[in-house]
């Protein structure tokens, strides 16, 4: 396999990892167009809309939205239907990822000042949130149990799931995933219409807050178009992967590990650093050892030819350099000391520590998030998390003698911008 190398010291790398890095996602205007006319039709017709476009789409010619609910009966039939090993798998993965994401919920706080004024902050969780599942083929119950546990957390008082069913055959992971995560409402539709019945609300489907998880291209113009009128998680680019490695791990598990990402489309990115020309070598030839044996073989040779790079570095701190340049979706530092190395890691969706932490984990169990910011996102934004579903007032109580204080500088600011009636405001209160 031909994977593009690289040296740091060489005087064009600069310009030849801009252009490995290089992704700009191409805008389908025939996707455009067919999602502003399903958005526009289902805000219009409602449920009616939302039914049509099931039978066109999913080949379910359903009367009512009735039939396309999934009911709590199923949902426990489901559970019961997997081997019981998917269930311990899962509700496994479950518990693990309820008890990280207790830790980020946020409370509500106050201080009281010396004249009695009373500051603070009021955190209270979304009324309701959409859930998109993926369905069919790309099946996810990881992803499910990753975007619906956050929000129960938070206290999300209803989680509202859609997913589409083709040929009305309806993934029986997935559902006991739903259990398992308590998910209250579940309706087996997808694409463009299920975005739009959730952003607007249809006689059967209430408004939501916020719509999160991930879907196909036609989703992914949908959760675009209807922001502002609901919130949204984020919209994700290729899966990335970066390995820093100083050459202490089996060459074949970080092989595999690159791989991890690639299997999963064609444009997913894997790259690793290294200081050691030689170790990048032994990895070069796990890569052509183990693609052979991967069922995703032609997926990951395309990945990993196409968009991946084994990049010779001065030394591990200028790869951490490089890494935050990129600034990853997963970083896995495959070092014998991480800890050394983590405070030099500025920009990452998450950060794996040590030889021992495959990505793999974090996708499944772990217990952290992920659902990942993508395509050098993770500058400045962060994992799905407890505070997506959660919001903050601002608490502001002014006591007599605080409102004397506040209204002077209030007013004298206010008549400074030419807005006399606040400046009025405040002084009435003097």
């Amino acid at each position: 396999m031909q994977v593009l190398r690289l040296d740091s010291t060489a005087a064009d790398f600069d310009q030849k990892l801009a252009q490995r890095l290089a992704y700009a996602e191409e805008s389908d205007d025939a996707v455009e167009r067919a999602v502003q006319s399903i958005l526009a039709d289902v805000r219009k017709r409602g449920d009616t809309a939302v039914l049509e476009y099931t039978a066109k789409f999913d080949g379910i010619p359903a009367k009512s939205m009735a039939e396309l609910r999934v009911d709590v009966a199923e949902l426990k039939a489901a559970l019961g239907s997997i081997p019981a090993k998917q269930r311990e798998a899962l509700e496994a993965a479950a518990a693990r990822v309820r008890s990280y994401h207790e830790k980020q919920k946020a409370e509500s706080w106050t201080y009281t000042e010396a004249d009695g004024t009373v500051l603070g902050q009021q955190v209270t969780p979304l009324d309701r949130a959409g859930l998109y599942v993926p369905g069919g083929k790309a099946a996810y119950p990881s992803s499910l149990l990753m975007n619906a546990i956050p929000a129960k957390v938070a206290g999300v008082k209803e989680l509202v799931m859609v997913s589409p069913s083709p040929g009305g055959q309806r993934n029986p992971m997935v559902l006991a995933a739903a259990a398992i995560a308590g998910v209250d409402v579940i309706y087996t539709i997808g694409g463009a219409q299920a975005v739009a019945a959730l952003a607007y609300g249809t006689a059967s489907i209430a408004q939501v807050d916020k719509i999160v998880g991930p879907g196909n291209a036609y989703v992914a113009a949908a959760k675009r178009r209807v922001f502002g009128t609901v919130g949204i998680d984020m919209i994700a680019g290729p899966s990335e992967i970066l390995v820093i490695s100083d050459g202490s791990a089996d060459p074949d598990w970080v092989a595999m590990d690159l791989f991890s990402q690639a299997e999963h489309d064609e444009i997913a990115q894997a790259i690793l650093l290294c200081p050691d020309a030689a170790y990048i070598e032994r990895v070069a030839q796990s890569i052509d050892k183990l693609v052979a044996s991967m069922p995703r073989a032609a997926i990951i040779n395309a990945s990993m030819t196409g968009r991946g790079a084994l990049i010779k570095t001065r030394d591990l701190a200028e790869a951490c350099a490089i890494a935050n340049q990129i600034a990853p979706e997963h970083l896995e530092l495959s070092v014998a000391d991480p800890d050394a190395l983590l405070p030099l890691i500025r920009h990452a969706g998450a950060i794996f520590m040590g030889i021992y932490s495959s990505e793999s984990l974090g996708d499944y169990c772990a217990g952290p998030n992920h659902v990942l910011p993508t395509s050098r996102t993770a500058r400045f934004s962060s994992p799905l998390g407890v505070y997506d579903f959660q919001k903050r007032s601002s608490i502001i109580k002014v006591s007599r003698a605080g409102a004397s204080t506040l209204g002077k500088i209030a007013a004298e600011l206010a008549y400074g911008e030419g807005l006399p009636a606040h400046a009025k405001s405040a002084e009435y209160r003097l």
